[in-house]
């Protein structure tokens, strides 16, 4: 399954909403992506599945790219 991961770049600072990022990445439950990211130093906010419609529209984006962990 697909996951879309809202995350901040740094463990350190704050969260802001207006730096929030995303990235999709593939994985069988969400325990399981968490796990694949842990060793960035991403600050977690979200990790939500997209499937049907929603990953259709979210494929039809310049910047859909799943990442391969």
């Amino acid at each position: 399954m697909i996951f879309k991961v809202y995350f901040q770049t740094s463990i350190k600072e704050v969260p802001v909403r207006e730096n929030t990022k995303s990235l999709f990445i593939e994985g069988e439950s969400v325990r399981d992506v968490r796990s694949k990211i842990a060793d960035r130093g991403f600050n977690v906010e979200f990790v939500q599945g997209v499937k049907g419609a929603y990953l259709e529209y979210e494929k039809q984006n310049e910047d859909y790219k799943v990442l391969e962990i």
